[in-house]
């Protein structure tokens, strides 16, 4: 009878000898982050909203780029190519190979340049609102979790204030004041500054659900033993709070910027449609559709293409997050797609 020798290399486990990452071989130990990029390579539906994603994010920063290359610009207008009535002559709302989505009707601007530009406006504004929302977020909710008494008192009655607010209710009592405070009433308000204004509405707002999650998840840290470590060793409040508990929040705060785009990406669309948003000659996708609900029933190509594009900018970001959120929890149990 033969004996056939065990495997006896990774903490006691035995069975049979076999070739590294087989069936009964060796494991390779990984890092955290390697797992999470392990499941985010399974997981089909990362994949192709991250690929998306990608895309539609280089197609915003590139967008001088492509105008070059298109050889039209967001401001350049063709009224010849409309007729009478101010509608585009040819199928599709004027569809061509040098307008490759037609041309507005009215105003005779290429649709493609405008909506290239337009993702720019409303990219641009979503990750600086979900950058600045989601510092300030992590920085009151570790601050009010770890220290406790009347700080965490005083944070949290800030937040619930600010939850109770109304934001667009807010936001129309308070752009046109502060445009008028900058600029007269006659005198054309730039478009930074409108962009800066947006920002600063969607942090005031924004920033308590960040600060809440990780308020619980530092009062849960706050006693384990390597904070008391910490603190016996005589290690000041901000290495405690920069050193020690924000390594161990990076999952949840990756996960609420992730799925804080898409939605400040629709806010901002929603402003615009109200008018109260990014204002001409910014290119936008939100007033966009506002104007083509004009030429619905005449010229329904201009309706199709900010609105579908817009939804697979929202979707796309939105599946992503998701799959970021299911990849950060080990405890997640949901199937790859």
């Amino acid at each position: 009878m033969s004996v056939v020798p065990l495997d006896v290399s990774r903490e006691g486990r035995t069975g049979p000898p076999a070739e590294d990452g087989g069936p009964g071989g060796p494991i390779a130990a990984r890092s955290p982050g390697q797992a999470v990029r392990m499941r985010l390579r399974r997981d089909r539906t990362a994949l192709a909203s991250g690929v998306v994603s990608a895309l539609l994010i280089v197609v915003a920063l590139t967008a001088p780029l492509i105008e070059a290359a298109y050889g039209t610009g967001p401001q350049d207008t063709f009224k010849d190519d409309l007729d009478r009535y101010g509608m585009p002559y040819g199928v599709a709302g004027g569809v061509s190979a040098q307008h490759w989505f037609g041309i507005e009707p009215g105003l005779g601007r290429d649709v493609f340049i405008q909506m290239v530009y337009g993702m720019r406006t409303s990219l641009g504004i979503a990750f600086a609102a979900a950058v600045t929302t989601t510092v300030l977020g992590v920085l009151t909710g570790i601050v009010s979790g770890y220290l406790g008494g009347w700080a965490d008192a005083v944070i949290n009655w800030i937040t619930d204030v600010a939850l109770a607010l109304p934001f667009l209710i807010f936001t129309l009592a308070l752009i046109r004041p502060l445009e008028l405070a900058f600029y007269g009433p006659r005198e054309a308000v730039p478009g930074w500054f409108r962009v800066a204004v947006l920002i600063g509405l969607f942090a005031l707002f924004g920033w308590t659900a960040t600060a809440r999650l990780v308020r619980g998840q530092v009062l849960s840290l706050r006693e384990r033993e390597f904070v008391d470590a910490a603190r016996a060793t005589g290690a000041r409040t901000s290495r405690i709070l920069f050193r020690e508990l924000l390594p161990n929040l990076w999952a949840p705060i990756i996960v609420v910027f992730s799925l804080s785009i898409p939605a400040y990406i629709t806010s901002e669309a929603a402003l615009s449609f109200l008018g109260i948003g990014m204002l001409e000659p910014t290119p936008d996708f939100g007033r966009m559709i506002f104007r083509s609900l004009n030429y619905l029933q005449t010229d329904p190509a201009y309706v199709c293409f900010p609105g579908v594009t817009i939804f697979v900018l929202v979707l796309a970001f939105n599946l992503f997050g998701d799959a970021v959120r299911d990849a950060l929890d080990p405890r997640s149990a949901r199937p790859a797609r």
